[in-house]
């Protein structure tokens, strides 16, 4: 349950130094609405035990259209902040489970960074070695994260775009005999999507309806799982499929020709580069692929860069929701469908990860470090501890 605190509790004597206290008018109406949440009383036994049951949030109108309800699925909620930690645990227990894998053994993924972090952090608690291929445009937050947690990172040329960083992964694995996860086409995947993300959103919406879904697609296995046990349980609810809008890959009607693995054989045509890091690899994946062919998605939308670095920072100035470029996009296209979706209706999607993982992109280019003019006047406001450009610090006035 949750417990507000209301005006009487807040006028109640407090035991203060011997002291009745009541506070004053202005701090009982500041904490009128506050709310307290039980304080949850239980022990894990390890950190991969947090992964998943991720708070879904509403979104105020400061952002959203009135008439509509929207809600983000907050997925920085996961002990690595993104919806990959799901995906790292999922393949690396199948592995486990199948026999694949045995204490010192090596773990080799290729991603854009959130799934090498999430793959990292298993390998760190389960006690595999981690090695991680990754494409030379991703933030170098993201490696140094992933060595933090104890990988090797090898950075793969631009040019060779993601269908290089897989091939440097399977290359590889093949010459040292190590296990690669091959998210873009593991079942394990979806599958962990559709036993734990699917049902946790059911289980949310229970006695409320639910009119679109709308999610973004990297290796496809949100929407593939997710997808699958929303149109059982709910098949009234449209699915909104989003890609970049430089690169349409679903959009063109080309197929991704593969390897006998599933691994892409080459670059899409259709793909060009776009800033929606962990969108849209240059070729369409093997889940995504099959999660097309079981016909998941009733609406496909495309989004610009712009738009989705835009979007992230609106949410975190109007919302105080601290999401990524990925994020940015995925509401973007939550907002895109609720401004002609019929009044009443309600709005989810899907927020992959954190904002903190893109200080070095085009998502803070227009975020200064050093104070603007506005500030700098707040600071001459009053004499003292002024640190203003070209003059001598003050300290005491």
């Amino acid at each position: 349950p949750m417990y507000a605190i209301t005006t009487t509790a807040l006028t109640q004597k407090a035991a203060i130094g011997g002291r009745a206290v009541r506070p004053n008018r202005q701090r009982t109406v500041a904490r009128r609405s506050a709310v307290a949440t039980p304080i949850k009383a239980k022990l894990y036994d390890n950190i991969l035990e947090t992964i998943g049951n991720t708070p879904i949030v509403k979104i105020s109108d400061r952002l959203a259209p009135k008439g509509v309800e929207v809600y983000a699925k907050a997925e920085f909620f996961n002990p690595c902040s993104s919806v990959k930690d799901r995906l790292a645990l999922a393949v690396i227990t199948d592995a486990e489970q199948k026999g694949l894998l045995k204490p010192g053994d090596t773990v080799v993924e290729a991603t854009s960074g959130n799934t090498g972090i999430a793959v990292a952090m298993v390998c760190a608690q389960r006690g595999y070695n981690c090695v991680i291929c990754m494409a030379e445009p991703f933030s170098v937050e993201r490696r140094k994260i992933m060595r933090m947690l104890g990988a090797k990172v090898i950075v793969t040329p631009k040019a060779g775009k993601g269908t290089g960083m897989v091939a440097k992964a399977e290359e590889l694995c093949e010459k040292h005999g190590w296990f690669l996860c091959r998210q873009f086409e593991n079942d394990a995947n979806p599958a962990f999507h559709a036993s734990t993300t699917g049902p946790e959103i059911l289980t949310d919406f229970a006695g409320k309806k639910l009119d679109y879904f709308v999610t973004g697609y990297g290796t496809g296995g949100t929407f593939q799982g997710v997808g699958r046990v929303i149109k059982a349980a709910r098949p009234d609810t449209k699915i909104v499929l989003l890609e970049p809008e430089a690169a349409s890959l679903i959009a063109s009607g080309t197929k991704t020709e593969r390897k006998s693995t599933g691994a892409p054989k080459g670059s899409h045509p259709a793909f060009a580069a776009h800033p929606i890091q962990g969108w849209t690899p240059d070729f369409i994946p093997k889940v995504l692929e099959d999660a097309q062919a079981m016909d998941l998605y009733d609406e496909l939308v495309p989004i610009s860069g712009p738009e989705a670095i835009e979007t992230a920072q609106k949410l975190a100035s109007t919302q105080g929701i601290f999401t990524g470029i990925s994020g940015g996009a995925s509401m973007a296209g939550a907002l895109k469908v609720a401004a002609k979706a019929p009044k009443g209706s309600v709005i989810l999607t899907m927020l992959p990860d954190t904002s903190e993982r893109y200080m070095s992109t085009p998502l803070y280019e227009s975020i200064a470090a050093d104070m603007n003019e506005e500030e700098l006047e707040i600071a001459k406001s009053t004499p003292s501890f002024q640190l203003l450009p070209g003059e001598e610090p003050v300290l005491q006035a």
